[in-house]
């Protein structure tokens, strides 16, 4: 979500990249849902590991999730490590409703992270 959000909203100012730890290959089909309500696609991203980016040069690294720091590969002290302890909606349980809502908040957040850091 991050990824497609950046792209949408400052796609002149951010060439943005996500991946994970322990990337699922696929985009949570709640997660393509939740972005369409604010008419981004991201249908065609895909999940990425880090490890796909190692050698790659960045201005800054966002860590997200709880976990995501310390499985984040080290990257020189000359770019920015940021991290914002959101919840991971991948790993939420219960009903369609309620993830839906956890997917819509970490949206949200990552929303306004987006706007804040990148005015």
């Amino acid at each position: 979500m991050a990824e497609g959000l950046a792209h949408a909203l400052r796609g002149e100012k951010v060439e943005a990249f996500s991946a994970g730890s322990e990337p699922a290959g696929q985009v949570s089909s709640r997660a393509i849902e939740v972005m369409q309500e604010l008419g981004i696609d991201i249908s065609s991203q895909r999940s990425k590991h880090v490890d796909e980016f190692q050698g790659q040069e960045f201005d800054y690294v966002i860590t997200l999730c709880e976990g995501a720091r310390e499985a984040c590969p080290y990257y020189p002290a000359k770019i920015k490590n940021l991290h914002f302890g959101l919840p991971d909606p991948g790993a939420a349980a219960g009903e369609r409703e309620e993830t839906l809502e956890l997917f819509r908040q970490v949206r949200d957040r990552l929303r306004d992270l987006i706007l804040e850091l990148f005015p």
